[in-house]
């Protein structure tokens, strides 16, 4: 972290007058306050020549990958005098600005701009300000000393020189500004003294930048702590009670330390987890770390997750997951531990029991200082003595609040229609300003007649207020026919929770139209479908439908159509007092206490199509069992194998999660309607049953069956299967080869199977695959079909993880990358592209040659060659395949025709009518560039494209633009390559290579000219190779690649491959060299140098060189000397 310095009280007191008068010298613009909503994260701002390629693109990617926007200044756009509106847009926009002051930082006026932009929003909106200090030190940023000042010191003396003014620098502890004579010592920058008082980070040589950049992002998703929750689709009215909560939160809090309980009491329905979500929102971010634990009283029926809440909680604030509790009261002192030195912001939602609280929250000084907790609860009694500070009683909704929400889900807009505008306040008034009531009503009566509303209306009148139950129950009654009402009790009474999928698999084979059914029940807001598609249910809902069920029979429990609370369970199982009127049974007990009970109870529930039992052991004679049943789910089934006498042939769900199964059934019978099976963390289990009995199986689930070692060969029989999660199977080695003929897999998992080393090839034959999931398993070889393929979406495959069209071109250039040491992708020859892209890391001449045939379809290639004499045995493999296919298409192609000249921004192709001298050839001539645009570049491309065009003394020779040390350097070779070595030139780094090639053809044939080039680093031992197509369409990021793996002292040969009409005479390549810093060159005045190569007979050529200005050859002597000392 920075730390501060102190200032002479005369430095200060001029620091202080000069702030408002050297503000305006740098910003044109003084923006005001804004608070709009946040578009980015972050804003970077750093000097691009400095620290782009290096540790701000790594920072960049480190937050990117972290999950944060970053908004990053494109380089590339045109910068004039002041930043563009979009860009201050931009800072305003991000709710933190990380400053990475480097070096030279300071010596451009765009970023100072900046700065000024950043700190106006850090003054005036809050905004979160993190210097970044790489290779400087802050004190000399605070008080622009050291190379730091410096550069800023030659902007201000640029600046003030274009203003028409002078300044005289004097170089010493202060330096003199004419241009304010009254203060004649010192002259700072408050902004960028502002700053560097900030705690940020320092970045000095001596420090690894890896851990900077990790210790950076840590920081920055600490402070976004980006996990907000959703709130409602229409938060009408949410606004002013979240203003009454927080009043509440500082109400008799004089020292914000204090540490405060707050309670929200109200019936169900009434809004109080909608506005605690909105709290949390709100002032979330303002603590040390935050949590919301939802439904806490539904979860804590289940014992085995109590304990999870408490993990949960810790998880929340802490962000690990190492912690593991192993009770309840153990986990009291962990938290009591571990929370009482954070200052925190806590909701626990639903609180229906003291134990709850008392695990959660035991007391105030559990918590650091300034923390505060959030409870809602039904019960007021939870919430009595000395437990909370504050009790805040829910209000029901102001008049036109209610006429408000209910409008939006009545005409979906914030007022009723004039014809409804009456009867719809009678609705309202009804409704007692209970938001789920007007939301419920408003969505049955939506898009309804007036009679139909009236009518509705009369019905609603029957029914008393204080009773929630009937007033939902109503639109229950508004549903179209059984189906429907059947659907919505069995999700009440069993399926909330569940995946939306899977429900309507059993519902449909119940004869119920899921797909159609739970539609309508999602528009008449009875049920909802969550992001994870899994099925809900607000709590007064479920109870009105599952009183609904309870009315039929009240004193008879057999009687009941749907058995799910629990002591009714148990006495039915007990008295073995069902009926054929039971449709469905749900009983979970806890394994500490689970219980035995006999088959003969179910002899008379013949009409059982759901069962849903854990902790429960049957005796007795399976086949009482119901043969209607659709749906077993049995979570922790006791038996080895399902009975024999089991009746499945109309089960369509089976689900022995945690099971004892070691072999699914000792006998095979045809399963026609099944459709899902699971079986996971069924530790017992060895093998997979036979598939072909199952042929209708659309999922399959063996996650965590640590046993299973082989996936029977007959699943290639499942042509219906969607998924199959084999997550965790640690004792499987390898799938079925027949696996891969599965067409109609979408997903599949096999994240966690740590013994599986390989996907095949014929992974390319699941053409409906579009979710791939294997990572954490011994593959270290990607399939290239995995690539080629056209279906998969997502992907998590040897360290890749994400969209595949973001993947897959870092698995491409991973590949090609000659730093990386991942084996030869390719497993199996197969056809290759002409689109494809590939690399061949540490290869071998075998692994080559394996593919050599395909070689010439590649767009581009990188060979990581371990040694130059690999390299020289790679090279003479990969020329003789190109050569071959040249000679194959040239046998081929023999037509005559016109070619036309070819342009693109990466490749030029001339072909001029210039005979060359006693014979019948005609020169063409080709240039390539690869690098950044740059003036040096733009000036020496025009004097080669002159060059291309004109004809020498009319001798049909090959004129080249000559040295002009240290902005450009040439090598020029004859045949069709060269050789050179990257010369160091001091101050300047390499930015661009351009080649030029004249070859000679007969008139007679046709030639498109180029087919590829090579590139040959003997020095790192790689060879890159690219056919003509890549070239003409290289992003720009592409062609810097190339360019920047060319380093000083390398030795590099260029290989052009023609066709064979074509014969290559001279070849020149440019090395061009980016200017130095703060200096501006005149290179509109450089000499125009030139070299010819002039053809004096077929075979021989002479060199000559000649300028068109005076005194040439001591110019081309003196910068060819130059060039020498450098090389």
């Amino acid at each position: 972290m920075s730390s501060s310095s102190h200032d002479t009280p005369q430095q200060e007191k001029i620091i202080s007058n000069f702030e408002a008068r050297t503000h305006d010298l740098f910003s044109s613009f003084k923006g005001k306050d804004t608070r709009a909503t946040f578009i980015h994260d972050v804003f970077l701002s750093f000097r691009g020549e400095d620290t782009r390629a290096t540790f701000t693109s790594h920072l960049h990617d480190s937050l990117q990958n972290a999950g944060v926007h970053v908004f990053q200044d494109d380089h590339s756009l045109q910068r004039g005098a002041n930043i563009s509106a979009s860009l201050i847009q931009a800072i305003e926009g991000s709710r933190i600005s990380v400053i990475v002051f480097s070096v030279n930082y300071a010596g451009s006026r765009w970023c100072l701009e900046e700065l000024v932009k950043i700190m106006e929003c850090h003054r005036t909106n809050a905004q979160i300000v993190l210097p970044v200090f790489y290779g400087v030190d802050p004190s000399e940023v605070r008080h622009q000393t050291g190379e730091f000042g410096k550069s800023f010191r030659l902007l201000l003396e640029r600046i003030l020189h274009e203003n028409g003014k002078g300044i005289d620098l004097n170089l010493g502890l202060s330096y003199t500004i004419n241009f304010f004579p009254q203060y004649p010592e010192f002259f700072q920058y408050p902004e960028l003294r502002q700053a560097a008082s900030l705690a940020g980070f320092v970045v000095l040589n001596s420090r690894n930048e890896h851990e900077a950049i990790k210790d950076i992002v840590k920081n920055v998703t600490r402070l976004l702590d980006k996990a907000d929750l959703f709130i409602a689709n229409n938060p009408v009215g949410v606004e002013s009670r979240v203003q009454d909560m927080i009043q509440l939160l500082q109400k008799d809090i004089k020292q914000s330390n204090d540490v405060l309980l707050l309670g929200m009491w109200g019936m169900g329905g009434v809004g109080k987890t909608t506005i605690a979500r909105a709290i949390y929102n709100k002032i979330g971010h303002n603590f040390d770390g935050r949590s919301f634990l939802p439904n806490i009283r539904e979860v804590w029926q289940e014992n085995a997750t109590q304990v999870n809440l408490q993990e949960k909680l810790l998880f929340d604030i802490f962000k690990e997951m190492t912690t593991k509790i192993q009770s309840i009261e153990n986990g009291k002192i962990i938290l009591m531990d571990r929370l009482r030195h954070k200052r925190v912001l806590i909701i626990l939602d639903d609180v229906n029991t003291l134990d709850q609280l008392n695990a959660l929250c035991g007391s105030h000084t559990w918590f650091g200082a300034g923390s505060r907790i959030i409870i809602t609860t039904r019960d007021r009694h939870i919430l009595r003595g000395n437990r909370v500070n504050q009790v805040y009683k829910m209000k029901h909704m102001e008049e036109s609040e209610s006429i408000e929400l209910f409008s939006w889900h009545a005409f979906k807009q914030p007022s009723p229609t004039e014809d409804f505008a009456e009867i719809s306040r009678n609705v309202v008034e009804y409704s007692g300003g209970l938001p789920l009531a007007l939301e419920v009503l408003g969505s049955h009566l939506f898009d309804r007649g007036i009679t139909e509303w009236h009518s509705v209306l009369g019905k609603l009148k029957r029914i008393p207020n204080d009773q929630v139950q009937k007033k939902l129950k109503i639109s229950y009654d508004g549903l179209n026919d059984y189906t429907e009402k059947e659907i919505f009790l069995d999700i009440a009474c069993f399926f909330i929770g569940m995946n939306r999928n899977d429900v309507m698999l059993v519902l449909n084979a119940c004869g119920l139209f899921a797909e159609i059914g739970i539609s309508i029940l999602v528009e008449r807001s009875l049920v909802t479908v969550d992001d994870k598609n899994q099925l809900g249910m607000h709590d007064l809902l479920r109870d009105m439908g599952r009183e609904i069920v309870r009315e039929k029979s009240p004193e008879e429990l057999g009687a009941r159509c749907r058995l799910w609370f629990h002591d009714d369970v148990l006495d039915v199982l007990s008295d073995q007092s069902g009926t054929k009127a039971t449709k469905g049974l749900s009983l979970k007990l806890p394994r500490a206490n689970a219980k035995y009970f006999s088959t003969n109870a179910f002899k008379k529930m013949t009409q059982l199509k759901l069962l849903q039992l854990a902790g429960v052991k049957l005796d007795g004679d399976f086949e009482y069992l119901s043969s209607s049943l659709r749906w077993l789910s049995w979570n922790e089934f006791p038996l080895t194998h399902i009975p024999i006498n089991l009746c499945r042939r109309n089960l369509v769900s089976i689900e022995l999660e945690s099971s004892n199964v070691n072999i699914l059934w000792k006998d095979a019978q045809m399963m026609t309607y099944l459709k899902v099976l699971n079986l996971s963390h069924s530790h017992c289990l060895t093998h997979t049953p036979e598939f072909s009995y199952m042929p209708n199986l659309e999922k399959l689930v063996l996650e965590d069956c640590s046993r299973l070692s082989e996936i029977s060969p007959s699943i290639e029989h499942l042509s219906k299967i969607l998924l199959i999660n084999l997550e965790d199977c640690i004792s499987l080695c390898s799938l079925p080869r027949s696996i891969y003929k599965l067409k109609s897999l979408k997903t599949l998992i096999l994240s966690g199977c740590i013994k599986i080393d390989k996907l095949e090839e014929d992974l390319e034959q699941m053409k409906s695959l579009t979710t791939l999931l294997a990572n954490n398993t011994a593959i270290t070889k990607v399939p290239f079909s995995v690539v080629r393929s056209k279906s998969i979406g997502y992907i998590s495959l040897c360290g890749y993880e994400g969209l595949s069209c973001d993947v897959f071109p870092s698995i491409i250039w991973s590949w090609m990358s000659p730093t990386n040491n991942v084996k030869f992708p390719l497993q199996t020859v197969s056809p290759l592209s002409s689109l494809v892209a590939l690399g061949v890391p540490s290869s071998s001449s075998h692994e080559l040659s394996s593919f050599s045939n395909h070689l010439p379809k590649l767009r581009s290639l990188w060979v990581d060659s371990n040694s130059e004499y690999q390299l020289s045995l790679d090279a003479k493999i990969i020329l003789d395949a190109l050569y071959a296919t040249v000679s194959k298409e040239f046998e081929s192609t023999a037509t005559t025709s016109q070619v036309l000249d070819m342009t693109t921004s990466t490749l030029i192709q001339r072909r001029s009518q210039m005979q060359v001298l006693g014979s019948k050839h005609f020169m063409n001539s080709l240039f390539i560039q690869m690098g950044m645009d740059c003036q040096v570049t733009n000036i020496l491309k025009e004097k080669i494209l002159q060059n291309m065009n004109m004809d020498v003394n009319g001798s049909g020779g090959c004129l080249f633009p000559g040295d002009s040390y240290p902005d450009w350097l040439t090598f020029h070779s004859e045949g069709s390559s060269v050789t050179f070595k990257v010369p160091q030139v001091e101050g300047r780094n390499l930015k661009t290579m351009m080649c030029i090639v004249y070859t000679t053809t007969l008139d007679n044939i046709t030639t498109d000219g180029l087919k590829n080039l090579l590139v040959k680093n003997y020095t790192k031992a790689t060879i890159q190779l690219y056919k003509r197509e890549a070239l003409v369409s290289l992003e720009d990021e592409e062609r810097r690649r190339v360019v920047s793996s060319l380093e000083p002292g390398n030795k590099v040969e260029i290989v052009f491959v023609f066709e064979n009409s074509l014969v290559v005479k001279k070849i020149a390549v440019y090395l061009i060299y980016d200017k130095p810093i703060g200096k501006i060159m005149d290179l509109c005045h450089l000499p125009d140098l030139n070299v010819v190569a002039c053809c004096d007979d077929e075979n021989e050529c002479s060199v000559k060189r000649f300028s068109t200005r005076e005194d040439p050859t001591d110019d081309f002597d003196q910068n060819r000397k130059k060039k020498n000392r450098v090389e």
